[in-house]
């Protein structure tokens, strides 16, 4: 028979009546509604335990078996992150122009999205988050991690609402292809990189296009 698991009891959970949980669950839901994804950054520093802690937040994501595939890797340094943009831009110039469907360039049209990245340098944090498929072990083998892809995706989510949590805006920056991120930032070659999260505070002047929310009834059935 194999080795049972190593179990402990569960802490951290408090017993609260319906209406303590509805209570909370819409509180929560009024303070994560106003997040916006943000393109215009102030250069206002962000202390680095503030940015620590939401990693934290994001660490304690669900993964499967336990292998946490995710690395992030925080950029302050001007240098850098102006490297990052010149090659996020190069990518994004040929996408524009020759990659992109006419569908996606339409769908992207009224966000004013253009292959210009400026926030790339302005913004005080950039957030390269990495998927790991699998790791080496010291000998050199491979050890896969299973659903890893979802994983990475919980836990980003988990970070981008820690952020807000903590008062900040970020973007999500996903520039097609990502592979420079791998060289600039020298990670290893069995790690792809994610996302690309930009965070910091918004510029005073900050503006977000004008959208809308699909309702609950469009989102989810209850069978």
């Amino acid at each position: 028979m194999g080795r049972m698991p190593s179990t402990e009891p569960l802490t951290g959970y408090v017993p609260r009546s319906d209406d303590d949980i509805l209570q909370r669950a819409r509180a929560f839901y009024e303070r994560v509604r106003t997040r916006r994804t943000v393109r215009a950054f102030s250069d206002r520093p962000v202390p680095r335990a503030v940015v620590e802690a939401c990693l934290l937040a994001a660490g304690t994501a669900p993964s499967g078996a336990n292998l946490q595939p995710w690395h992030f890797v925080v950029v302050d340094d001007p240098a850098t992150r102006r490297h990052i943009r010149e090659a996020a831009e190069a990518e994004e110039r040929a996408f524009y122009q020759e990659r992109a469907p006419d569908d996606w360039l339409a769908a992207l049209a009224p966000l004013g999205t253009t292959a210009d990245k400026p926030f790339l340098e302005t913004a005080p944090v950039l957030i390269a988050v990495f998927v790991q498929p699998y790791t080496l072990r010291p000998d050199g083998t491979k050890r896969k991690h299973y659903y890893a892809t979802e994983s990475v995706g919980i836990a980003t989510g988990l970070l981008v609402t820690a952020l807000h949590e903590a008062g900040l805006v970020c973007l999500t920056h996903t520039p097609s292809p990502m592979g420079f991120l791998c060289e600039i930032l020298g990670r290893p070659g069995f790690e792809r990189p994610f996302v690309l999260l930009v965070a910091g505070h918004p510029a005073e002047n900050a503006r977000v296009p004008r959208i809308t929310r699909k309702p609950l009834s469009e989102i989810a059935s209850f069978l």
